[in-house]
C-alpha cells in the first residue's frame, strides 16, 4: 500500500470499508512508516510492532479501565459512546449493571477472575469435548444433502451459542433468543451505532438481563449442575459474587464465548478455503488441527485490538506518552509483524512459531481461551472430515462492522 499520508483516524477502523474488508495492508503501511502512531482524529496512540504490543499487554501498571483515561481520549469516548456508564471508582459497567471483569483493574479484576476461573480450567474444558463433538455432528447432519449452506448461520454461529447456553443452563427453547440477544449486545461496542440500532441493542441487553435475573433467583432456590449455579455458589475465602456481578459475568461470557468463537471458526474456515493446499494438508493429517487453529488465530484474529491507559507518563518505542492517554495495541498488526514471523501474510498450518496476541496478554489474557480453542478444533476438524469437497460458493464476503472485532457476516459454501 502506498499513500502520501500515514493512515489514521477512521481509516484505522471498521467504519472504513477498505480497512473492514482487509486491514492488513493498511496496518503494514502504518507499521513500516510510523509504528508508534498518534491518531489525532480519535485521540489515541496505536502500536503495530509485535514487541511493543507484547510489552504493553504484559505491563500490569497500565489500566484497562476507560474511566481512568483523560476526557476526550479514545478509550473514554469509545466506551461512553458505546453506552457504558461511569459509576463509582472500580471499573466500567453497562449502564444498568455492575462493572465487567474485562474493564476492571486489580484488585477487583483479580477477585472476579479468581471466583470464576475454575469453570474454565483446561481440565474442566476438556471434559466438555464429547458434548461439543456431538453438537458439531448434529449441526452438520442438518445440512447434509444440501448443495450448499451459509457456514456462519448454520454452523459457526449456533455451535458456540449452544455450548455456552448449555454451560449456563439455558433452556434449549430459549437458544434462538439467546443468540439474537448476544449478537445485538456486541453492537453496543459500536460508538456510531444508529439510534435505531442502539435502541435494538439496549432492548436485547434488557431482555438478557431480565432472563438472567430470573435464572439466578431460580438457582439460589434450586441449584443445578451448570455454570450459572457454580457462579452463584462460587466462594473464595468467604467472598461471593453479587447478583449484579453474576449478571455482568454472564453477559461477558456470552460476548466472549459466543460471538468471538463464531468469528474464529468463520475466519479460520475462510483462511482454509482460500488456501486449498492447506485445506488438503489438514484433511490428510487431521492431528494438525491444533497447530492449524493457532495459525488461524495469528493470521486473522476475531479480536483485532485492545486498550490500555498509562497512569503515569511512559515511553513506548521512543515516544513519550502522557498519563491518561489512550493506547491501542493492534493485535492483528502484531500477529503479522515481519520482524517476528517469516512471510507473515502466508497462511501455513505447519508454521513452527504460531504464538500470537489474539487472546490478549498478561493479567487480562482471555479466561475462555481453552474453550475457544477446543470448540474451534472440534468444529473445523469435524466440518473438514464431513465435507471433503467443501469450497467457497464465490459470493462476495462481507465482514461485520463492529469496531475492534473481525468476523464474517455470511460465508456461503458448496458441498
Amino acid at each position: 500500500m502506498t499513500t502520501n499520508s500515514v493512515p489514521t483516524g477512521l481509516a484505522l477502523t471498521t467504519l472504513d470499508e477498505t480497512f473492514r474488508t482487509d486491514p492488513y495492508p493498511v496496518l503494514d503501511d502504518l507499521r513500516e512508516r510510523e509504528p508508534v502512531h498518534y491518531d489525532a482524529v480519535l485521540h489515541r496512540w496505536i502500536l503495530t510492532r509485535h514487541d511493543d504490543v507484547d510489552r504493553l499487554l504484559r505491563d500490569r501498571t497500565l489500566s484497562v479501565d476507560p474511566r481512568k483515561a483523560a476526557p476526550g481520549t479514545f478509550e473514554r469516548m469509545f466506551f461512553v459512546g458505546a453506552g457504558m456508564d461511569e459509576p463509582a471508582d472500580g471499573g466500567v459497567s453497562a449502564d444498568d449493571g455492575e462493572m465487567s471483569m474485562l474493564f476492571s483493574d486489580a484488585p477487583y479484576h483479580t477477585r472476579l477472575r479468581g471466583l470464576v476461573s475454575k469453570a474454565f480450567s483446561v481440565r474442566a474444558v476438556e471434559a466438555m469435548a464429547p458434548r461439543i463433538q456431538q453438537i458439531a455432528e448434529e449441526l452438520l447432519a442438518a445440512v447434509a444433502g444440501q448443495p450448499g449452506f451459509d457456514l456462519i448461520d448454520a454452523y459457526a454461529g449456533p455451535l458456540p451459542t449452544i455450548v455456552i447456553a448449555e454451560m449456563l443452563g439455558v433452556d434449549p427453547a430459549d437458544r434462538r433468543d439467546f443468540k439474537r440477544w448476544s449478537d445485538a449486545g456486541v453492537q453496543r461496542f459500536n460508538p456510531v451505532l444508529s439510534p435505531e440500532g442502539r435502541a435494538e441493542a439496549d432492548k436485547a441487553s434488557e431482555a438478557l438481563r431480565a432472563y438472567f435475573t430470573r435464572a439466578i433467583a431460580d438457582r439460589r432456590r434450586e441449584p443445578r449442575s451448570d455454570l450459572l449455579s457454580s457462579l452463584v455458589a462460587a466462594e473464595e475465602n468467604g467472598d461471593r459474587l453479587s447478583d449484579d456481578e453474576i449478571l455482568t459475568m454472564c453477559s461477558l461470557l456470552l460476548a466472549a464465548g459466543n460471538v468471538t468463537t463464531t468469528d474464529l471458526i468463520g475466519n479460520g474456515m475462510m483462511a482454509l478455503l482460500g488456501n486449498p493446499g492447506e485445506l488438503r494438508r489438514l484433511r490428510d493429517d487431521p492431528p494438525l488441527i491444533k497447530n492449524a487453529v493457532e495459525e488461524m488465530l495469528r493470521f486473522d484474529p476475531p479480536v483485532t485490538q485492545s486498550g490500555r491507559t498509562p497512569l503515569t507518563a511512559v515511553e513506548i518505542g521512543g515516544c513519550p506518552i502522557a498519563a491518561g492517554q489512550s493506547v491501542t495495541p493492534s493485535l492483528a498488526a502484531a500477529n503479522r509483524d515481519p520482524a517476528v514471523y517469516p512471510e507473515p501474510h502466508r497462511f501455513d498450518i505447519t508454521r513452527n512459531d504460531t504464538h500470537h496476541h489474539s487472546f490478549g496478554g498478561g493479567a487480562h489474557t482471555c479466561l475462555g481461551a481453552p474453550l475457544a480453542r477446543l470448540e474451534a478444533q472440534i468444529a473445523i476438524s469435524t466440518l473438514v472430515a464431513r465435507f471433503p469437497d467443501l469450497r467457497l460458493a464465490g459470493d462476495p464476503v462481507e465482514y461485520r462492522n463492529v469496531p475492534g472485532f473481525r468476523g464474517i457476516a455470511k460465508l456461503h459454501v458448496l458441498t
